[in-house]
């Protein structure tokens, strides 16, 4: 028997930030029989670091810094915060599905429910919870309900949370999240048998690959955006490539050639305690650097500048007004 749903997808009124509340899923999420193992696991993308609620508060805060010099930029973020929330809703209404059976055996020891029927009789019943239970919290107090938890049962915390209130940053966070989300997406599909769950965590999966692409069609349309930040890198130890372990030397565009987007050579020190010997600990160098080095400190000063004005630029005169209401005529 079907089950029904109530699980809310959140929208956002741009111009007033006004959550509304719409009582269907953004995908049809369904389960073809109860897995109370694989539902623990799933807690992973409910409250876990690399989680739909991870993304979603991630992408929320970081709007903030960008909604006055960057107000489109604020858009996107906000949108796609919101669609990692209505994500959220789809991997705990899952979690809910997985558990159908289980959270009436924990409130009436029913004998004739669905899921006994799966475990077969009583020793199966225990065995299935007992494998459940690497999470005890999961049903001991929620009777299985999705808490904002991992799957081991540890709360979700706020340092998963990265927003630098530098957007550049912030956008390189959001590529490395959304990059550890897919994976994650990836090997708990190699954990369920159930097909339309695996079609659940693909679209779940697929746009984290979307977001991805959109957060980094995002960076490019920032100039500059390298280095991260304001500061420019200081020429003294820009190039330097330390052989930092004994073995065989291995070389590759990292540490040989030109560097990418630099214009520079790399330079490799093969012995880096000689080195830094040498030059007693990296204060002596080429006087050649020294004019480098001036151009670098009169470019923090001007990209300081460019940077304070474009943020005081954006920010209103007078009273400071979030919101810009149109009225209808």
């Amino acid at each position: 028997m079907d089950m029904l749903l109530a699980i809310l997808f959140i929208t956002i009124n741009k111009s007033t930030i006004m959550f509304h509340h719409v009582k269907d899923l953004q995908f049809n999420a369904r389960v073809s029989h109860p897995d109370p193992r694989f539902a623990n696991l799933l807690l992973e993308q409910f409250g876990g670091e690399n989680g739909e609620l991870a993304a979603a508060m991630q992408y929320f805060t970081q709007a903030y810094a960008a909604k006055m010099p960057y107000p489109d930029k604020y858009d996107m973020l906000m949108d796609v915060a919101t669609e990692e929330f209505s994500h959220l809703e789809i991997v705990g209404a899952t979690i809910q599905m997985l558990l159908k059976g289980v959270n009436g055996e924990l409130k009436a020891a029913a004998d004739k429910s669905e899921i006994m029927q799966v475990m077969n009789g009583k020793a199966a019943k225990e065995n299935i919870i007992h494998e459940a239970l690497a999470n005890p919290q999961f049903l001991v107090l929620s009777a299985g309900g999705p808490r904002l938890t991992n799957s081991q049962g540890i709360p979700w915390c706020s340092s998963y949370i990265h927003s630098n209130g530098d957007l550049t940053v912030d956008l390189r966070s959001n590529l490395a999240s959304e990059s550890r989300a897919k994976i994650v997406y990836e090997y708990l599909m190699q954990f369920t048998d159930d097909p339309y769950v695996k079609d659940t965590l693909s679209f779940l999966m697929t746009r984290e690959v979307a977001h991805y692409k959109m957060f980094e069609a995002a960076l490019q349309t920032i100039t500059p955006n390298f280095p991260p930040g304001t500061l420019a890198a200081d020429p003294r130890f820009t190039r330097q490539a330390f052989n930092m372990s004994d073995g065989k030397t291995v070389r590759g565009p990292w540490n040989e050639g030109e560097m990418p987007d630099m214009g520079q050579e790399w330079e490799y020190v093969e012995e880096p305690v000689s080195y830094v010997r040498e030059t007693k600990g990296m204060s002596v160098q080429d006087t050649v650097l020294d004019k480098e080095l001036a151009k670098t400190e009169k470019l923090n000063q001007q990209m300081g500048e460019l940077k304070s004005t474009e943020v005081k630029s954006a920010e209103p005169k007078g009273v400071a007004q979030w919101s810009t209401y149109e009225t209808e005529v």
